[in-house]
């Protein structure tokens, strides 16, 4: 694959007054390029998160529409479980309509288990599916919502992860299902990118806590495409790295850009109670990603966007699997 010429020649944020002032950084290292892509080009697509049922998702697309923010990929946090089939339904024919991914979540997740380990200051189990009652539960989901015409599911869980992908071979899920890795357990080293990419993956959510270099080590073992908040909600750490969308495109292609938000209430597991709150934190998202979008185009670096309507990563390494 090759390296797309603007990804290096983008003009990187104060570039010109910091150089007339003798402040100018080194030029960057063209080692540092991701020379990864996503399948029919492109090395960057969209993603609004938290979308919570169809009427976020509705707000989300007209805001779209009005502030002209492409979308790849829309997900949702609270899990297939919190959804009625008329309300899945409604969201499948929505985002078919526009060509967008929808992603949801399976659940259920240690945070919302009995487990008092998960509120201690380690964390203990985490995010993860406890014992066999929770797989066979994010699988139910799994299979419900393939059925009902959803295409990419948000696991929380490396045996989750493995069961979906053996099962899509099987061809006990669709084929085309695509599974995405949580923020919630994302990886933090290239080692361990690898190992969710042979698990199964065909997107994985770092930690937006990660720097550059940590971007650039794990391009040179992996190209299955990552996930990374631009701006991630409180819980998350809060980050907002709207400055660095042109060099974590550069170093970490094929990337989808994922607009969250800080400094907004927790909204999972969604319900009616919370629904003027994720009403207008859907719509913040999308105009929070119009930001970003115009940095990007302000910095010279808003080209090889991939094409509207793609969603599938490509060729992956994959554990074999045994008979």
């Amino acid at each position: 694959m090759t390296t797309d010429a603007s990804a290096t020649a983008a003009r990187r944020p104060g570039e010109q007054v910091l150089t007339a002032l003798g402040l100018g950084a080194p030029a960057p290292d063209p080692a540092d390029t991701s020379t990864r892509s996503f399948p029919g080009g492109g090395r960057w697509r969209t993603e609004i998160p938290s979308c919570e049922g169809p009427e976020a998702l509705g707000v989300v697309l007209k805001e779209a529409s009005r502030l002209d923010v492409p979308i790849h990929r829309i997900s949702q946090g609270s899990g297939v479980w919190m959804l009625t089939d008329a309300e899945i339904t409604e969201m499948v024919d929505a985002t078919n309509e526009r060509d967008i991914e929808l992603c949801l979540f399976t659940g259920p997740r240690g945070t919302w288990d009995i487990g008092g380990s998960t509120r201690t200051d380690s964390r203990g189990g985490g995010l993860r599916a406890r014992g066999h009652d929770a797989v066979a539960g994010c699988v139910e989901d799994a299979v419900r919502a393939t059925e009902l015409g959803v295409k990419c599911l948000l696991v929380a869980d490396e045996g989750v992860l493995w069961t979906l992908h053996r099962a899509r071979v099987a061809g006990l899920i669709p084929a085309d299902t695509t599974l995405k890795v949580s923020a919630l357990i994302g990886p933090v080293n290239p080692a361990a990118y690898a190992v969710y990419e042979r698990l199964g993956a065909d997107s994985v959510n770092v930690p937006s806590d990660l720097t550059l270099d940590h971007l650039t080590e794990i391009r040179r073992v992996s190209g299955a495409p990552m996930d990374m908040y631009i701006e991630a909600p409180d819980d998350l750490g809060g980050y907002v790295r709207m400055y660095e969308v042109a060099e974590l495109i550069r170093r970490g292609a094929p990337l989808y850009l994922k607009f969250g938000l800080s400094k907004a209430p927790a909204l999972y597991p969604y319900g009616h109670h919370l629904r003027e709150v994720t009403l207008s934190t859907a719509r913040e998202r999308v105009r929070r990603g119009r930001l970003a979008l115009d940095l990007l185009a302000r910095h010279g670096a808003d080209g090889d966007m991939a094409p509207l309507g793609s969603r599938l990563p490509g060729e992956l390494n994959r554990f074999d699997i045994q008979s």
